[in-house]
């Protein structure tokens, strides 16, 4: 049941005891809540109804198995966009992005209504992480350092997961394109938005490493996205010079 036009899209995959913090947070704000949820065994699915109470402000999309976080997004996406949401927010289940972020973020959107796309970005003034190791911060500013040259694009953090989505940014953007899962994901979702001419604002926030499950950062993932990352780039010099 929509009974606002701001929607909060959340991934999840057993993340039970995360979904008892961030939700009840999340309902004090005038906005509904959409859990994409991939076959989680924790009863996760159990607590977002609970949480809601019958109220109808948190639905649910559950999927037969984990497809990935991309796949995820993009059904979210296209869910809300049918139901006319007007305001489409990505966020991390884990508690790694802040509801005060957040309401700093909606403030922005509400101030700047010829913006497109809000970004909670790490990696500028007055951004930062909590709890992160040293090896993890370098190579998160150096992936996003290497696809803000590669890519050509002023988005300095262009890996950013927590962002505002307004509904005609998406509509206009090939979501049928988008091919990446992972960590590539928000990378090629920020290069669709640039390509279809949106106005993109970062809004700097705290982004607090996740005290309850395991991050699925490595180093691995962060080398297949740059893979990728260069591909693109290669591509965007072949069209310039034709």
């Amino acid at each position: 049941m929509k009974s606002h036009s701001t929607v909060v899209i959340i991934p999840t995959f057993n993340e039970a005891q995360n979904l008892e913090n961030l939700l009840p947070q999340l309902l004090e704000l005038e906005l509904d809540i959409l859990i994409v949820d991939d076959s989680s065994s924790d009863g996760t699915v159990a607590v977002a109804e609970r949480i809601d109470g019958g109220a109808g402000r948190i639905s649910i999309l559950s999927r037969p198995s984990k497809l990935g976080l991309g796949s995820a997004y993009i059904q979210g996406f296209r869910r809300s966009l049918g139901q006319g949401y007007e305001i489409l927010i990505q966020m991390d289940a884990d508690g790694s992005h802040r509801v005060a972020d957040l309401e700093k973020m909606m403030a922005a959107l509400g101030n700047e209504p010829t913006q497109d796309l809000f970004i909670g970005a790490r990696w500028i003034p007055g951004g930062r992480v909590e709890n992160w190791s040293k090896h993890r911060e370098i190579l998160s500013r150096g992936a996003n350092r290497y696809s803000k040259f590669v890519l050509g694009t002023q988005v300095n953090d262009m890996t950013a997961g927590f962002r505002i989505y307004r509904a005609n940014l998406l509509r206009r953007m090939n979501l049928d394109g988008i091919s990446s899962q992972g960590y590539s994901f928000q990378i090629e979702m920020t290069r669709e938005a640039l390509r279809v001419g949106a106005q993109i604002r970062e809004v700097p926030i705290t982004f607090i490493e996740r005290t309850l499950g395991k991050s699925k950062m490595s180093s691995e993932i962060v080398l297949e996205a740059m893979v990728k990352v260069t591909q693109w780039g290669i591509s965007r010099v072949f069209t310039r010079s034709r």
